[in-house]
């Protein structure tokens, strides 16, 4: 094959871009490598994308020597779903994370809104109209950077520490990137205080050492803020006054229980009960035996001696020798007042001393919100939760789904064919059009 003169000449001048490119590119490395060792040990994962990233940024120079400056890409949130590997695998991560964040919690039970709110601010971060930012974990960067000294803010650093340090530990068995393990602390929140399970997509790429980040205020749920500036960033997000609605209304839900409970709760709650040596499951359970319980034992052994005698417990056996699947990560706060099936009940009372016109004051800042004249969408959804509960738990979960996934580009495979440029559908969107 024969080339010309001129296309020998313009190959010969990309190589020598290239090279400078990348002399100059080999300073930026070491600075990230520097970065990224400082800020905990350096494994393999972190080590590729340092490599891969000066490759790209080399590639990138290069080409930017040739046609001009380009403009800067939107940042985005990159999700690939099968990141995790088997099914086991990406178990066994969720669940060591989720233990983590209900220590936390038991420990420090003022930390509970704050992992929620955590995951709240880092989806709200993303712009609809720009396409930029979304729920990459940069809002750990903005909580952990803060000089505040209130104890909201407090909190929420607290609440970021204990998921950096639980992504750390997870490095010794398996990975979990921080953008991932943020909306799993904020379903596991909801969940700790005996909410329903909050269905959370994993695949999130964490956002790079030096990437901007976004102008929404951390403090936007410490109730400095007007109900037209909360409801504002919603919007900016994307996110419909239904989906705002749902999501404030399991934050308020969070508080309250906090607030309603003690701190001996709380300890009550992780102490383990007494069980008899040698026994498991339910029989493991002591109980000293009284004269009654002797009376009842040798006339319960009178009747199952007569031949014709059939056991009522004879049949399938179900061993509960581990716990529940609600209490696998620890008790559930407050499981004698709220649970997954009466998890509106404050939603309840707000409306009724709504009707009355009572003081709200009392539920906090996102009560007065909700149920403000200003904002009549948001009343129409609360005096609905507050009837439904089965509506209030499809729609909470669907928004948090829906909020933790914005600014989501699918790579790899299927699911990029499948999901790539797939418009998000709000819950206002149904249908069978029943709203």
């Amino acid at each position: 094959m024969k080339f010309s003169a001129v296309t020998i000449f313009a190959l010969f001048v990309i190589c020598a871009k290239s090279a400078t490119a990348f002399t100059v590119q080999q300073q930026t490395s070491t600075a990230l490598t520097t970065q990224l060792a400082a800020s905990g040990n350096m494994d393999r994962r972190d080590f590729g994308n340092a490599i891969y990233g000066t490759m790209a940024a080399a590639a990138a120079a290069a080409t930017a020597g040739l046609t001009g400056n380009v403009e800067p890409a939107n940042a985005q949130v990159f999700f690939d779903p099968a990141q995790y590997g088997d099914q086991e695998l990406r178990v066994s991560a969720v669940d060591s994370l989720k233990e983590s964040v209900r220590r936390a919690i038991l420990k420090e039970p003022k930390l509970a809104p704050s992992f929620y709110q955590l995951s709240l601010l880092d989806s709200l971060s993303y712009n609809a109209q720009t396409k930029d930012f979304g729920p990459d974990a940069s809002v750990l960067k903005v909580v952990l950077s803060s000089k505040d000294t209130d104890d909201y803010t407090l909190n929420l650093q607290k609440a970021a520490l204990a998921l950096v340090d639980a992504e750390k530990n997870l490095r010794k068995k398996t990975a979990i990137t921080l953008a991932d393990a943020v909306a799993i602390g904020g379903a596991e929140a909801v969940e700790s205080i005996g909410g329903p399970v909050l269905p959370v997509q994993l695949g999130r790429a964490d956002a790079p050492l030096k990437a901007p980040v976004s102008s929404v205020p951390m403090d936007l749920f410490s109730g400095r803020y007007s109900s037209t500036q909360v409801t504002k960033y919603f919007l900016q997000a994307g996110v419909t006054e239904r989906e705002m609605t749902a999501l404030l209304a399991g934050l308020l839900t969070i508080e309250n229980v906090e607030k309603s409970r003690t701190t001996e709760d709380w300890r009550q709650s992780t102490k383990p009960k007494f069980r008899e040596a040698g026994k498991m499951g339910r029989m493991s359970e002591f109980k000293r035996l009284t004269e009654e319980d002797i009376a009842e034992a040798e006339a319960q052994a009178a009747l199952e001696a007569d031949p014709d005698y059939e056991d009522p417990d004879d049949g399938w056996y179900i061993a509960d020798s581990f716990g529940t699947k609600e209490t696998r990560f620890g008790q559930r706060i407050g499981a004698e007042q709220i649970s997954e099936k009466n998890f509106n009940t404050f939603l309840k009372e707000i409306s009724e001393k709504a009707k009355k016109k009572g003081d709200l004051s009392g539920y906090g800042w996102i009560a007065s919100m909700l149920m403000d004249p200003a904002t009549p969408t948001c009343q129409t959804w609360l005096t609905k939760y507050a009837g439904s509960n089965l509506n209030y738990i499809k729609d909470l979960s669907i928004s948090f789904n829906a909020i933790t996934q914005l600014g989501a580009v699918y790579t790899g495979g299927k699911y990029e064919n499948l999901l790539k440029n797939k418009p998000r559908k709000s819950l206002n969107n149904d249908d069978l059009n029943l709203f």
